[in-house]
C-alpha cells in the first residue's frame, strides 16, 4: 500500500518529482496534499499570481493548503491527512520540530546542492558563480539547524561552461527523480539509512539581492563568466556600454590578454572584454526594452568599438564558512 505524501514546495523545479511521484512513483507514494506559499504580485504590474506548484496541484485536484505561516492549525491538517511522511523542496518558510516530527516517517527535504556545501537559499546560483564543476541534489531528513540533517544519498550533476541557473535547475529537476526512485521504496520500507554530514565542512549562501548582479573585471576570466551564467536570469548581471545598462545572460572565456574591462572586440558568438585572466566572452545581452540576444545578433543592432572601456564594480560575496546574518 503505497505511503501518504504531503509535498511542500513552491517552486517550478520540482514539477519533474512531482510528475514521477503521480505516475511511475505512485506505486510507492500518494500525493495527498501541496502546501505552496501565497499567492504573490510578480512583474510590473504587480497582478496576483499562482506559481507552478499550487497550478500542478489544482489540475490534478488535490488540496492545495498556502499558509502565510505555518503553525497549529496547518500541524493539525497534516494529523487529518494522515500523512505518513512530509516532502520539502524549495518551499520557502521555516518548519518548526514539532511540524516536522508529525508524519509517521518524519519529513524529507530534497536540497539542490551536494551537502554539506552550499546550505541556505540560493545553492544553485552560488555553486555556478563560484565556478564549481558539478552539483547536485541532496535527499536528507530536516533537523532544526539550516540544511543540517543526515543525508541519504545524492544525485550529481555537470555544470558545463555555458550553464546558466535555468540550465542547472532543469538538471536537478531530472536528478530529483532518479533520487527518489532509488530511494523512496527504500524509505517506504523503512529501509533507508542516513549519514550525518560533516559540518566542519559546511558552507553557506544567501538570498540573493537586485545589487548582486554587478561584474569585477579584475577578477580571473573564468570567474567573472561563472558569475554571469550564475545570475541569469535573477538577479542578473549588468553592464554599462556607451551609457546604456547591458543586461547579461550568458558568457564563456577564452584566452587572451587585456586591461580588465577593456573591449577587445568579438567573434561569432559574443563580445570579447579583457579581464585579470583571459578573455570573458558575453555570450547574451540585452538592451533596455529589448530582448537577450545571442551575441552576434545582438551586435548586428549595437555594434560596439574595440577599446571601450567597462567600468567594474566589486561583486558581493555570495558563499561563506559561516552562515548569513539574516
Amino acid at each position: 500500500m503505497p505511503i501518504k505524501l504531503v509535498f511542500f514546495g513552491s517552486d517550478a523545479i520540482a514539477l519533474p518529482l512531482l510528475n514521477w511521484l503521480v505516475g511511475e512513483g505512485s506505486e510507492t507514494a500518494e500525493v495527498v496534499a501541496v502546501f505552496t506559499q501565497p499567492d504573490r504580485p510578480i512583474g510590473r504590474g504587480q497582478k496576483i499570481a499562482t506559481n507552478a506548484i499550487k497550478q500542478w496541484a489544482l489540475a490534478r485536484n488535490l488540496p492545495v493548503h498556502q499558509p502565510e505561516k505555518i503553525g497549529r492549525e496547518e500541524r493539525q491538517r497534516l494529523v487529518e491527512l494522515s500523512a505518513d511522511v512530509s516532502l520539502v523542496m524549495a518551499y520557502g518558510h521555516i518548519l518548526k520540530e514539532d511540524f516536522i516530527a508529525t508524519p509517521r516517517l518524519g519529513t524529507l527535504n530534497l536540497h539542490a546542492s551536494l551537502l554539506p556545501s552550499y546550505r541556505g537559499a540560493s545553492p544553485i546560483q552560488s555553486a555556478i558563480a563560484a565556478g564549481e564543476s558539478a552539483t547536485g541534489v541532496s535527499l536528507m531528513r530536516i533537523v532544526r539547524e539550516l540544511d543540517a540533517g543526515p543525508v541519504a544519498d545524492v544525485e550529481r550533476v555537470p555544470i558545463a561552461p555555458t550553464d546558466t541557473a535555468l540550465d542547472i535547475e532543469a538538471k536537478l529537476g531530472a536528478g530529483c527523480v532518479s533520487l527518489l526512485r532509488r530511494n523512496l521504496p527504500r524509505f517506504a520500507a523503512r529501509d533507508l539509512v542516513f549519514v550525518e554530514q560533516d559540518h566542519a565542512a559546511a558552507t553557506f549562501c544567501r538570498r540573493l539581492i537586485k545589487a548582486d548582479g554587478v561584474v569585477d573585471f579584475e577578477q580571473p576570466a573564468r570567474l567573472v563568466a561563472a558569475r554571469i551564467n550564475g545570475l541569469f536570469p535573477w538577479p542578473g548581471c549588468g553592464v554599462s556600454i556607451e551609457q546604456q545598462t547591458i543586461k547579461l545572460g550568458q558568457a564563456d572565456w577564452v584566452e587572451g590578454e587585456a586591461e580588465p574591462g577593456r573591449i577587445v572586440g568579438n567573434d561569432a558568438h559574443g563580445l570579447l572584454v579583457g579581464t585579470a585572466g583571459g578573455l570573458v566572452r558575453l555570450r547574451q545581452m540585452q538592451r533596455p526594452g529589448g530582448r537577450m540576444l545571442p551575441g552576434k545578433e545582438f551586435l548586428r543592432g549595437f555594434p560596439v568599438a574595440a577599446g571601450a572601456q567597462i567600468v567594474s564594480r566589486g561583486m558581493t560575496i555570495l558563499v561563506s564558512p559561516q552562515p548569513f546574518r539574516r
